[in-house]
Order: C-alpha cells, then sequence, then structure tokens
C-alpha cells in the first residue's frame, strides 16, 4: 500500500481527495493537514510515499514545505494539486523537487492518472499546465505577465523575494533603508499586495525571480 499524507488548506478539497484516494486500490491515507508547517512537521514522523501538496497554504508556503520534504524525506514523491499555476511557479516546483503538477481545473481523472504515474517512479504535468509551458516555450516575452512596476520596483521585489532583508537590500543597491521602505510600500500599493509571502508568489509567477536551479 502507498501511504499518502494531503496537505490542502481547503477543508472541503481536502476531504474529497482523501475519500477519492480511499477508493484507489493500493493507496491509503496516513493523515490530512491544512496547514504547511504542520503538514511538513506530521511528513517527518509519518514518513508517507506520497505527499499531495497545494501551493498557497498557511504557516508555510507550499514551496517551502516541499523544499522541507525533499531535503528531509529524499524518497518522497510530491504531487502537487493546486489552483494557483503559472510557468514559471511549476519551474521553481519542479525544481525544488516535485515529481507533478495538476492544476485543480484539470479535475480527478487527471489527478488519478498523475497519482500512479508518480507512485510508478515517473514525472506529471497536468495538460493545462503542459499548455502554458507551451505557450512560453514558444513566446516567452508574451508568456510574461505586464506589471505596472518600475525597474527599481523590480529589482527590489526580486530581492524580496529571494529572501533579502530591508536592510540587507538597502546594502546591495546603495540605497537608505528609507527609501527601500518607500519602495516596498509602493509596490504592495501598486499590486495590491499586503505581505512578503503574497509578493514572493507574485514575484515567481512573473518569473522576476529566477525558477531554475
Amino acid at each position: 500500500m502507498k501511504r499518502v499524507v494531503i496537505i490542502e488548506d481547503q477543508t472541503a478539497v481536502r476531504e474529497m481527495l482523501a475519500e477519492f484516494i480511499r477508493q484507489i486500490p493500493g493507496y491509503e491515507i496516513a493523515g490530512t493537514f491544512g496547514d504547511g508547517q504542520e503538514g511538513a512537521t506530521r511528513c517527518f514522523a509519518l514518513r508517507p510515499d506520497i505527499v499531495v501538496l497545494d501551493v498557497g497554504l498557511p504557516g508555510l508556503s507550499g514551496v517551502e514545505v516541499l523544499k522541507q520534504l525533499t531535503a528531509t524525506l529524499p524518497n518522497v514523491k510530491v504531487l502537487v494539486f493546486s489552483g494557483r499555476g503559472s510557468p514559471g511557479n511549476i519551474r521553481e516546483l519542479l525544481a525544488a523537487g516535485a515529481q507533478s503538477y495538476v492544476d485543480k481545473m484539470d479535475g480527478f481523472a487527471e489527478f488519478k492518472k498523475a497519482l500512479e504515474i508518480i507512485a510508478a517512479g515517473g514525472t506529471f504535468i497536468g495538460p493545462r499546465m503542459a499548455t502554458a509551458m507551451r505557450s512560453l516555450i514558444r513566446d516567452p516575452e508574451s508568456a510574461r505577465a505586464a506589471h505596472p512596476l518600475s525597474n527599481r520596483e523590480k529589482q527590489i521585489l526580486q530581492l524580496v523575494a529571494e529572501g533579502f532583508s530591508t536592510r540587507e537590500i538597502a546594502g546591495r543597491l546603495g540605497l537608505s533603508v528609507r527609501t527601500v521602505d518607500n519602495h516596498r510600500t509602493n509596490i504592495m500599493r501598486k499590486l495590491n499586495l499586503h505581505n512578503v509571502a503574497a509578493l514572493t508568489r507574485y514575484a515567481i509567477q512573473n518569473e522576476l525571480v529566477s525558477t531554475l536551479a
């Protein structure tokens, strides 16, 4: 039996996924969690074969959960099942160790296919994300979302997403801390985003951060 953990913050989706997986021969649910940090911590003890992972999670982002899992449990298979996909997002997740990415709009048939393929040691990208990736390859410039940031704001957003503090950014760019704070305030206002996690997701989705190791 393949032991599966689900880390998904939406209760209804989490429960439906668990019930669906229970109906597939050869799989059992080892645990379900709605918080990223709790899910990662419990996985270290449960040592599942497969983790079904959402991207947008409270406590710890899906990308960070994935990095912790692959660093601590190198044999675990991770199936990302999310509605927050973009070419940059999937490249980040695959680079961090995910074996599969299925968009929630692809449905349970694609989810089951992905589950069985990664259980057998393969990699699977759902059809919606495969289409997005092909678009990026054909026309990478048009695949990048337009955004209203100046070049300096893009530069600061990239450094924020890479984990640098305001003081560190100021030192790297030769700016005052106050100036960097003002830029961060303007970035949040323009994008209508209100925390570092949201800024980081935006940066990844719009490929302002390198998503390939």
